[in-house]
């Protein structure tokens, strides 16, 4: 969550996470090693969290520009109907409630003509500089978490070794800049342009099974082509991770208003980029493109992590210290969860959906506790291992609860329903009677 959504629910997340790895010193070393993963993840997806920056490269007329807009579902770069529209490199920072996409939309490659946009002046006074030049200054400000090469549908076999030739140089600029080389991601656009031109990608019910069966052949022929093409050449085999073709053709009208909206595959093209992302800039980029499945493995990749860790404080030896730092990451877990789908909520208010899903912190503590003193009666040692299931059980219904809730629109009983059966699903077996002592022998 960014710092202005909710800074107290950060605050005491940070806090909680502090507390835990102070309790290390308490598990077994594997144990240990397996909890500090834990934390990393939570850390990374919440508390290191930054916006997704990608890099987006491609000749005139690929459709770079149109394909920011489509990302972000308004407009936010001016598209070049007959000239190459942008001059030179540029960080697009989209920052709205949502949160913070950057995207460097740069120059295009074998330009024919100078851009209508105006680059950086050279040392020379000259204001237009070659594609690569412009693209390297703007990488130094910022690492990419990928390259997007952008290629128009019907061009990837013309041509296409000298923008090859631009993508390694491209790599090569992030490299001397960065230490590293970036995932490739190959997007194929306007391929509604496709015979049949008139069947529509976006609309595939509306259309006959035969001629969308056609049209998306074309496609999948393309893709082929481009991934051997990248593939073909040695610096980039390794980094390639994908091709996914696409429509971005949004129009606006005088106001920026969308007039017509006819994107196409977007939300695969998003969520091979979220498979390949570092954890800190999964969060925003979630949250802003708004694909539902990215949404749901998101919350179950913080659920797991934060009942992993919850389970663990239960396990511990400390008899009431566990109560505040479990208590902060459930609710921590309800708030993120609340922040993917969208929504902005405080503490108060994630207080106030546990509460209505039954979740009560007190007898959370005495059910511990008491699974404690039961076990340690019945077989001594293992209460803290008991104590732990029932941490973890209680959690991964809360993240259940949560995603019915936030992310599938669920009415809140609805969700009381699905944390209740979660839980029983999830929670330990009751540990196995005392056997009864055995009947003193007799004396002979």
């Amino acid at each position: 969550m960014a710092e202005n959504d909710d800074g107290n629910a950060l605050r005491d997340l940070a806090k909680a996470l502090a507390k835990v790895e102070e309790m290390l010193q308490f598990l077994p070393d594997g144990a240990a090693k397996n909890l500090v993963s834990k934390i990393g993840t939570l850390r990374g997806l919440l508390l290191e969290q930054r916006p997704p920056a990608f890099v987006l490269v491609g000749r005139r007329g690929a459709g770079k520009s149109s394909l920011v807009n489509a990302l972000f579902g308004h407009k936010v770069a001016n598209v070049g109907h007959v000239r190459g529209q942008t001059g030179r490199g540029t960080w697009y920072e989209h920052t709205a409630e949502a949160g913070t996409l950057h995207l460097l939309d740069t120059r295009g490659l074998q330009e024919g003509s100078a851009p209508v946009e105006a680059d950086y002046p050279d040392a020379k006074g000259a204001s237009h500089r070659d594609a690569i030049t412009s693209v390297a200054v703007e990488l130094k400000k910022r690492a990419p978490d990928a390259v997007v090469f952008v290629v128009r549908a019907q061009d990837v076999d013309s041509a296409i070794d000298a923008d090859l030739t631009g993508i390694e140089e491209v790599m090569g600029a992030i490299e001397r800049a960065h230490k590293f080389r970036p995932p490739i991601v190959g997007v194929l656009t306007h391929c509604d342009l496709f015979e049949p031109k008139r069947t529509r990608l976006h609309l595939p019910k509306e259309e006959a099974e035969e001629a969308l069966h056609e049209k998306l052949s074309y496609v999948n022929e393309a893709e082929g082509v481009l991934e051997r093409k990248l593939k073909s050449r040695g610096l980039l085999a390794q980094h390639v991770i994908g091709v996914r073709g696409v429509s971005a053709y949004l129009s606006f009208d005088k106001n920026g208003n969308v007039r017509d909206d006819e994107r196409w595959n977007i939300d695969a093209l998003c969520t091979l980029l979220y498979a390949h992302m570092p954890n800190a800039g999964r969060g925003m980029f979630v949250r802003l493109s708004q694909v539902r499945g990215l949404q749901d493995d998101l919350a179950q990749t913080l659920t797991q992590a934060t009942a992993a860790v919850c389970a663990a404080i239960a396990a511990m030896p400390i008899p009431v210290a566990d109560v505040v730092p479990i208590t902060s990451l459930q609710v921590s877990l309800v708030v993120s969860i609340a922040w993917i789908a969208g929504r902005r909520i405080e503490k108060k208010a994630a207080l106030e959906m546990l509460a209505s899903l039954g979740v009560n912190v007190g007898a959370g503590f005495l059910l511990r506790e008491g699974a404690r003193a039961l076990v340690k009666y019945v077989f001594p040692g293992g209460g803290a291992a008991i104590s732990g299931a029932v941490a973890f059980a209680g959690t991964l219904a809360i993240g259940a609860a949560a995603r019915a809730y936030y992310l599938r629109g669920e009415s809140l009983e609805r969700a009381k329903e699905i944390y209740e059966n979660s839980e029983k699903e999830a929670s330990p077996p009751a540990p196995p009677p005392a056997s009864p002592p055995s009947p003193p022998k007799e004396e002979p």
